[in-house]
């Protein structure tokens, strides 16, 4: 089957590209700039000539601040590129799998959200992932996994920016009272491709196993990369943000779990194994 990958050069679309160079899959990637998603004729263009029989998007605009003073782009990139591409899987007949973000909940259940509960994003990036699922789902057989706090290879996720905040003098303030789940690239790209081998369609949570606080996060990382480094829980509050943001936004994978018959690793099992891996700060964007 020939597979088609937007959004190839982010942390996401890497892993992808990763995994199927070394598979010998069929495979041509795309990112912005040799295909801008949001132009429908330029999709077509791209797309109908190759003939993916598997398009997966990871291609988004992840700047949550940005999008309240900006708003245009991250429903460009967020709602029209997959309307763009759906469309395109229609006319193909093609699987479309596209990734959402736990950004769509509004924090106010407490604990972990299931594909039962219904959305209600707090801010533009929420809403804009939000009408590109819509988008997405209208393609038959299409596929929506969301994620959350996303990290790989990279300097696009919090693992990189912490390694370089621990370098500043003096302690750290990290948010206690932001929770939700550290998701693994590498976990990802395993996990969708089996959900893919079982032929899974709709909306689905995929996340590494466990909750957790960012705080206890950056205190797991800083451990095992052995930096000495005081950190201070503070609160989302204490930071001058543009978007409001869920505090509570960690999703549970049982159900995805379940259904494909897998243990998806526990979240501080794959943070020590992504600080194990020797280029994991250097290689990908």
């Amino acid at each position: 089957m020939r597979v088609l990958i937007t959004g190839s050069k982010g942390q996401l679309g890497a892993a992808f590209v990763r995994h199927f160079e070394a598979s010998g899959w069929d495979y041509a990637a795309a990112d912005v700039d040799t295909l801008d998603i949001t132009d429908v004729n330029a999709v077509m263009d791209a797309v109908m000539p190759y003939k993916p029989g598997l398009i997966i998007n990871c291609a988004a605009y992840n700047l949550v601040d940005k999008a309240e003073t900006d708003p245009g782009k991250a429903f460009a990139v967020n709602t029209e590129g997959p309307r763009n591409l759906a469309l395109a899987a229609r006319k193909l007949e093609a699987t479309l799998v596209h990734f959402g973000t736990d950004y769509v909940f509004d924090g106010a259940k407490g604990e972990p959200y299931t594909e039962k509960d219904k959305p209600n994003p707090l801010n533009n990036y929420g809403f804009s992932k939000l009408k590109g699922e819509e988008h997405v789902l209208q393609a038959p057989g299409s596929l929506v996994l969301r994620l959350s706090w996303v990290y790989g290879r990279g300097e696009q996720n919090f693992m990189h920016k912490l390694k370089g905040w621990a370098a500043n003098p003096g302690p750290l303030r990290i948010s206690a009272d932001e929770i939700s789940v550290p998701t693994y690239t590498e976990d990802i790209v395993t996990v969708t491709l089996e959900a893919l081998k079982r032929g899974l369609m709709g909306t689905w949570h995929l996340t590494n196993t466990g909750v957790c606080s960012r705080y206890d996060w950056a205190k797991l990382a800083l451990n095992e990369l052995g930096i000495d480094k005081e950190i201070l829980p503070a609160k989302m509050a204490d930071f001058s943000l543009s978007a409001r943001r869920p505090g509570y936004s960690a999703m549970s994978n049982a159900a995805l779990s379940t259904e494909l018959g897998v243990k998806i690793p526990a979240w501080e099992d794959s943070v020590k194994e992504f600080i194990k891996q020797s280029d994991s700060w250097t290689d990908g964007q």
